[in-house]
């Protein structure tokens, strides 16, 4: 489909639903809407927020002239506005409506996205969950637990992993600093199967790759093949 045309992205978003939303541009398979964040020390943070017919997200900043970030998930975006409270991007994220910033939740622009998450959050509560993980501190060599129980902290996860240079001050939603006790040994056992306490892994809550904890934003092999797959 040529840019500019609308038969895809119109069958889910109606020119009615998105006719008082400002800078919106439909281009083949997405919509594009101008969006931003901001920061009580920084200001405001422009992007271009891209709305997939499969329920994906991802921004283009265009905070400055020659920023470089694109293709960012809403809480990298969120993330790299600076934005003081983090971590709430429906909340943070805006979308001028009526000549008006308004959050994102409150639009009709995350419809298709909270019903993929709500059927992936579906499928992993009817059979498998995901466990806590660790990762080691570069620096202080202390591992740390990370909770994996919605997209957003998978992310946090998932890019963790991936930095080989990850610290403790890098966990900007837990206040965690080196000089931070580890946790025993007797109670890092307890990594929230479902199934048993103490479980050391089984397929009740360790996963292969889903919707939560994979991402198609990412340039990873793991997530491209994972999403390869899926539109497969």
């Amino acid at each position: 489909m040529a840019n500019g045309e609308s038969g895809v992205v119109a069958a889910i978003f109606g020119e009615d639903e998105l006719s008082e939303v400002s800078g919106v541009k439909r281009v083949g398979d997405y919509v594009e809407i101008t969006c931003g964040c901001t920061s009580h020390r920084y200001g405001d943070a422009v992007g271009r927020l891209r709305v997939f017919v499969n329920g994906y997200l991802e921004i283009t900043c265009e905070c400055t002239p020659g920023c470089q970030e694109d293709k960012l998930s809403p809480s990298a975006f969120e993330k790299h506005s600076g934005r003081e409270t983090a971590r709430k991007w429906k909340n943070n994220i805006w979308v001028i409506v009526k000549g008006e910033k308004v959050p994102l939740f409150k639009t009709v622009l995350l419809k298709y996205y909270n019903q993929v998450s709500k059927a992936a959050a579906l499928k992993s509560q009817s059979g498998r969950s995901h466990r806590d993980e660790f990762v080691r501190c570069t620096v202080c060599n202390k591992e740390r637990r990370f909770r994996l129980r919605s997209k957003e902290e998978c992310r946090v996860h998932h890019d963790a992993l991936a930095d080989a240079n990850w610290k403790c001050s890098d966990l900007q939603y837990d206040k965690i600093t080196c000089d931070d006790e580890e946790e025993r040994g007797s109670r890092r056992v307890y990594r929230g199967c479902t199934r048993s306490p103490t479980c050391k892994g089984c397929t009740s809550c360790v996963c292969f790759g889903c919707s939560i904890c994979r991402f198609s934003d990412c340039s990873c092999q793991t997530c491209t093949d994972f999403t390869s797959n899926v539109k497969v």
